[in-house]
């Protein structure tokens, strides 16, 4: 397998330890010449859902890279540490559902590995931080041309975790779907594709709330709720100089519906 010249970092690290700087120092000593692009370090902790979003919403628009994505809450039990292959890249990560959706962006997992070569792990493992000591050494000797049989054993991709899909249901003149993601914006982002906001009139009530159908926020009055296409093609809802989060009460995983 040829090696990579890129390797991106989803994490629920934060910015106020020293986790982010540990896991670019252990890349930077064993892989030099690779470029980093962090992703988020942000990701609401343990929030797995979110950090599936985040980084399913961003692969296609990054270079043929390693992708390493940890939001671990199962750290140090029994949850596999995987690398996945797929037509465009490879995802790098715990088998807890945080990688699936990503895979399906760059074509879908062609192969999978349990990462059990421990010779490709730091010398020393902690039990909470496979991310330095596990999947960034790995990504790092995948990125230097490393065989992913030498890594560890192949599985098959069925056995995989994911994670539910999100509730989408459509219906005469309404849909409901899950709120996937709230950005730091307030703005709120459906399960939905996008296309099905075509079949929704002009003026809609959501979550109670009037409502106009959109593609931008200037196209509701300042205060006013726009339901429009974001820009990763489903359907989202904002405030024009507000939070929609906040106004509709709704949070990750809330079902809102939006009606005529």
């Amino acid at each position: 397998m040829p090696g990579y010249e890129w390797i991106s970092l989803t994490t629920d690290y934060g910015l106020s330890d020293g986790f982010v700087a540990a896991c670019h120092g252990v890349l930077g000593r064993l892989a030099p010449a690779v470029r980093t692009i962090d992703v988020s370090h942000l990701v609401p902790p343990g929030d797995v859902t979110r950090g599936a979003a985040v980084l399913a919403q961003t692969v296609a628009h990054l270079p043929r890279a390693i992708h390493v994505g940890v939001v671990d809450p199962g750290v140090g039990t029994e949850r596999r540490p995987v690398a996945l292959v797929t037509p465009r890249g490879l995802l790098v990560g715990p088998d807890n559902g945080l990688l699936p959706w990503a895979a399906d962006e760059l074509g879908g997992v062609t192969s999978a590995y349990q990462l059990t070569n421990r010779a490709w792990f730091a010398a020393s493992v902690s039990r909470t931080f496979h991310g330095r000591d596990v999947f960034v050494p790995v990504a790092a000797r995948l990125a230097n041309g490393g065989k992913l049989v030498d890594a560890g054993q192949e599985i098959d991709p069925v056995t995989l975790v994911r994670l539910p899909d999100p509730v989408v249901a459509i219906g005469d003149g309404w849909l409901e779907a899950e709120v996937l993601t709230i950005d730091r914006f307030g703005n709120v982002q459906l399960a939905a594709p996008s296309e099905l906001l075509r079949g929704l009139p002009g003026q809609m009530v959501v979550g109670g709330c009037r409502a106009i159908n959109g593609a931008t926020f200037a196209d509701a009055p300042q205060g006013g709720i726009v339901v429009f296409p974001d820009s990763a093609d489903r359907i989202a809802v904002a405030v024009n100089g507000g939070r929609a989060a906040v106004v509709l009460g709704v949070t990750p995983g809330d079902v809102l519906r939006i009606t005529a």
